[in-house]
């Protein structure tokens, strides 16, 4: 399987299925009609970062100097730029908000289709100019995307950090192990539980032990090791080491519209035909020879982000236009080629929550999102499914543009609102189940120090 992890396209055979993927689900969402949303997750070295779609964006500005405006001391943007800077290492753009030297690798893919013009064209139609850089100085407008890739290849977290430290003495990685739960002395942690090969065995750390599990893995694992709301853990029958009401609640994901359209197999786009099919065999020569090509894409190449009024402070929508049809998360295929526009709330005011469906740290975590249970995230969202509509409907796409794959028009309010609530899901983005804050915030999973 290593092969899915280092060509870009192969994100698609592992994202839709359990290849390198937790593929998580969500309980049943009131606000998406009762469906289960799905929450696919990296299960491999590198975690998410080796099954993703690799589009290398920091947060907003605002976002960093409003953490730091909470009292939570050196996240404030140009605190933090320093290490996005180290971190990086960017082919193309050297200027102040890059660096160069760092062991991530970003760039731009080498692979481009005629479409991203089009899209590029019809955005500044709708008052969304070019944006060259919006890692840069400002966020919004359209773009091409800066992607973690490396010599036509993914550079994942892991490829990054771990691959050239393998021979560093004090770096030992254990793979094929699940982590159970964090082991005590008092209320010191002093190493961590893991499952591996039907034993359980133990590492103990002499300075610190660092939990990074994600948004879902992380309080599941604190639960289970007695971190967390005292009544819920009395519950479970879980032993209270500490009570800390905040692990697991906070959840905030980008909720995410899809709209499709499809397209002529000539056209450069990604589909099943037979004509895609000798391109997608050539492009398979093309990678193991040279590194380019049609397999070095993310599917999406460009996109655009969007301040849904001229008063908010920050982009607070996003537009994602991809080169084939997507419905379900490529769950569900589609004969013959098209493209495809995602829009997702940036900032959502639903708030969820991860708790246990039992003391097993094999079983997957209870995952509820509350889509679109506050009623301003719905009506930010239409905004963007009406403007990413008009945009692909405008004049820069009439030589492309074919039949709908779930018709609505943008003036039809409440079609779109039927729509979205029939298929709208997660963009993969879960965050905040660790909250970070000051000891008088009583929801505070974490200090500044992410302690």
């Amino acid at each position: 399987t290593s092969v899915l992890i280092h060509v870009p396209a192969a994100a698609v055979a592992m994202l839709p299925t359990k290849i390198n993927n937790w593929a998580f689900e969500t309980v049943p969402q009131k606000g998406l009609n009762g469906r289960r949303g799905y929450q696919p997750r990296g299960k491999t070295l590198g975690g998410s970062s080796s099954v993703n779609a690799m589009l290398y964006v920091r947060g907003n500005r605002w976002d960093y100097d409003h953490w730091a405006s909470l009292g939570n001391e050196g996240w404030s943007y140009d605190e933090v730029l320093p290490f996005f800077k180290r971190a990086e290492h960017n082919e193309q753009i050297v200027n102040s908000w890059h660096g160069q030297g760092g062991p991530l690798n970003v760039t731009y893919p080498r692979h481009t289709s005629p479409l991203n013009q089009m899209f590029l064209d019809a955005a500044a139609l709708h008052g969304l100019p070019l944006n060259t850089d919006y890692n840069g100085a400002e966020q919004e407008g359209a773009c091409l995307w800066q992607v973690t890739h490396k010599n036509g290849e993914r550079c994942s977290a892991a490829k990054a950090y771990l691959t050239p430290n393998r021979a560093r003495m004090n770096l030992h990685v254990v793979t094929h192990a699940q982590a159970s739960q964090l082991l005590f002395d008092g209320r010191r942690a002093v190493g961590v539980e893991f499952l591996q090969g039907g034993a359980t065995r133990a590492a103990r750390a002499r300075r610190e032990v660092i939990l990074s599990s994600g948004a879902f893995g992380s309080p599941q694992l604190l639960l289970l090791s007695g971190i967390g709301a005292a009544t819920e853990l009395q519950a479970m029958g879980i032993p209270v080491v500490h009570n800390l009401p905040g692990v697991g609640k906070n959840l905030q994901d980008h909720i995410d519209y899809v709209q499709s359209w499809r397209t002529a197999s000539s056209s450069e786009t990604f589909g099943l035909s037979l004509r895609g099919s000798a391109k997608i065999t050539q492009a398979i020569f093309e990678w193991r020879n040279k590194r380019s090509g049609m397999l070095t894409s993310t599917y999406t190449e460009c996109g655009a982000w969007v301040r849904s009024r001229p008063d908010v402070p920050a982009p607070d929508l996003s537009l994602v236009f991809l080169l084939a049809i997507v419905d379900d998360h490529a769950r569900k295929m589609h004969l013959g080629h098209g493209m495809s526009s995602h829009a997702a709330v940036l900032r959502p005011h639903s708030r969820g929550t991860v708790a246990l469906r039992s003391r097993d740290a094999r079983e997957a975590p209870l995952i509820d999102p509350k889509f679109l249970d506050d009623e301003r995230d719905l009506e930010l969202l239409l905004r963007g499914a009406q403007l990413q509509l008009r945009i692909i409907e405008s004049t820069p796409f009439d030589g492309v543009r074919g039949k709908m794959l779930h018709p609505v028009r943008a003036d039809d309010v409440k079609g779109l609102a039927d729509d979205i609530r029939n298929r709208a899901d997660t963009q993969y983005h879960p965050v905040g189940t660790c909250k970070m804050g000051q000891d008088d915030d009583p929801m505070a999973v974490l200090d500044a120090q992410l302690r």
